[in-house]
């Protein structure tokens, strides 16, 4: 299990693929502008320093609960529905259709590591056990915390479709999926699935699940419309003139999910910290935010397990930005209202 945690090998066969998109230069993929990714081997053991001691308020008090699933009422007619389950996870219901994206269900964002990097709730995998048949699921980039193994084993005979980013393919054959389930995106793709068209948009990132795959799969966001609707999930990584772009191209967007914590001085460039977060749904065009990329692990020593939903209300009520920061687990429809919850696990 340890070596499969890597999945598949870039051979000649992938490079000759990647090689065709606009965005891989010099043997990977590049950033729309220059990007720092921290991972300059010269800072690296103060980093490491740093984040082996953590942040003092860096897990809550106890363990955060997870909601039951409800499968009737998320299958129910109506209006489009969402759960999300912490971290960048996001189970939603529109058009008819079940669409998870950035299924890391798993209690270990770091496989690899010699340590754990624990998840705040327990038995998330089991929740795929409840799930009805899975549509389609999206896939950004390859990154532990988006992409798990245990979670794709325990999806894939549930699964119908798989749209994901240029270089996620790979690693989802290795792992036993069928390649004809699985379309791979490069930025500003759109393909339908039925009456839904969704699309992968750039965002300033990188990927990589060991050092020698380190940008060989590209990043992005993901934008959702139906004839009605559109739904954009942000996915990883830091400001840029890109979010304004996004907007002219796909927005307005009714709904959309904000990534919003992991953020840290030391990698400013590859994740939205709270301010920029709700400047980039401003600049998109976003009627209604939940900040997701929090509420799951702690991948960030500067800032506690709260500080991302926090920071992240107070801009956006500055900005008269609309938010929603649901509990774990719990169904999202139009109507729905929800209580900062997470105040009583500081």
């Amino acid at each position: 299990m340890w070596f499969k945690q890597f999945g598949g090998r870039l051979n000649k066969k992938w490079r000759r693929i990647y090689a065709s998109s606009p965005n891989w230069k010099k043997g990977k993929f590049q950033n729309l502008i220059k990007t720092e990714t921290a991972l300059d081997l010269r800072k690296m053991p103060g980093i490491l320093r740093k984040q082996f001691k953590g942040h003092p308020h860096a897990f809550p008090s106890s363990e955060l609960p997870i909601t039951a699933f409800d499968k009737a009422k998320f299958l129910s007619s109506g209006s489009t529905k969402f759960i999300w389950y912490g971290h960048s996870v996001i189970l939603l219901r529109m058009n008819n259709k079940t669409i998870l994206i950035d299924p890391m269900l798993g209690d270990d964002s770091s496989p690899i590591a010699p340590t754990k990097a624990k998840r705040f709730s327990s038995n998330t995998l089991s929740f795929v056990n409840d799930f009805p048949p899975i549509d389609l699921v999206l896939i950004t980039h390859d990154h532990y915390d988006h992409l798990d193994l245990k979670s794709i084993l325990a999806l894939k005979n549930k699964t119908k479709n798989y749209f994901v980013s240029l270089g996620v393919k790979r690693h989802l054959e290795k792992w036993g999926v069928s390649p004809d389930s699985i379309i791979e995106f490069d930025w500003w793709d759109s393909k339908k699935l039925d009456d839904l068209e969704v699309t992968l948009s750039p965002t300033r990132h990188f990927s990589g699940r060991g050092l020698s795959s380190m940008a060989k799969c590209l990043w992005g966001g993901w934008v959702i419309k139906s004839k009605t609707e559109s739904i954009w999930f942000s996915g990883d990584g830091g400001y840029g003139e890109h979010f304004t772009e996004i907007g002219e191209k796909l927005g307005p967007f009714d709904l959309a999910f904000m990534e919003c914590g992991q953020y840290n001085n030391d990698w400013p460039d590859i994740h939205l910290f709270p301010h920029e977060s709700v400047k980039a749904a401003k600049e998109a065009n976003v009627r209604l935010a939940v900040p997701v990329h929090w509420g799951g692990f702690s991948l960030s020593y500067q800032h506690s397990w709260f500080d991302p939903i926090e920071d992240f209300i107070k801009h956006a009520e500055e900005k008269s930005l609309s938010y929603l920061s649901p509990p774990i687990g719990s169904i999202f429809e139009s109507s729905s209202e929800f209580p900062k919850w997470w105040e009583e696990y500081k």
